[in-house]
């Protein structure tokens, strides 16, 4: 399929584009599977209590069984004392598997996703960035000029050394390139936006 292509002054043209990324099918379960998946593996799981086998300590039972008029009692590392293990508490990191995700998923998650940002009109596509953009102000009038100011900017390396200092201290912008990018960072930002080149990259990955 054809789609359009925009120079900065605002030209257009045309540039051919595979369907089964931009215009496939959406499988919005898959989606809401692998973002949750993903969501789940940002999580960060520092808290980390002891449990009643990692304290340090005696063994030995603390009294005897029987003929002390007190409750039975084995150890002083029991989560009822103080000082003792604590029962059910987080468990750390290390205690919780990371979900994974195969390639096939990723790809498919990725092709439903920038399918449906084309067809509500938030995908746009560049020429690649042939000159260098130094000032912040300049390249926020072009955000500006196409309405592109909540938008994940996925740029060819060439296009990215270009624009990526100039980019990087304006809010709701992502500049990344074709190998750092998600689901969840299409999902966050509004639009999308590619370079020629970057489409070509995105394409190779997916032949």
């Amino acid at each position: 399929m054809k789609i359009d292509k925009l120079n900065l002054s605002g030209k257009k043209d045309s540039i051919e584009v595979l369907d089964r990324i931009f215009s496939g099918k959406i499988n919005k379960k898959l989606v809401t599977s692998v973002l949750y998946k993903t969501n789940a593996n940002y999580k960060g799981r520092h808290a980390k209590t002891k449990q009643q086998n990692e304290i340090a300590g005696s063994t030995s039972k603390i009294y005897a069984q029987k003929g002390t008029g007190n409750a039975r009692h084995a150890s002083r590392k029991a989560p009822i004392f103080v000082g003792g293990g604590v029962a059910h508490g987080p468990k750390g990191e290390l205690a919780y598997k990371k979900r994974k995700l195969n390639k096939s998923e990723k790809k498919l998650s990725i092709a439903s996703l920038i399918t449906e940002k084309n067809k509500l009109k938030n995908l746009l596509i560049f020429n690649d960035f042939t000159t260098e953009i130094k000032k912040t102000k300049e390249m926020h009038s072009i955000i500006k000029k196409f309405e592109i100011t909540n938008s994940l900017i996925i740029l060819d390396k060439a296009s990215k050394e270009k624009i990526e200092k100039s980019a990087k201290n304006i809010p709701n912008v992502k500049v990344t390139d074709v190998n750092h990018f998600s689901a969840f960072d299409i999902v966050k930002f509004k639009k999308i936006v590619f370079t020629e080149s970057s489409i070509k990259e995105l394409e190779k990955r997916y032949s």
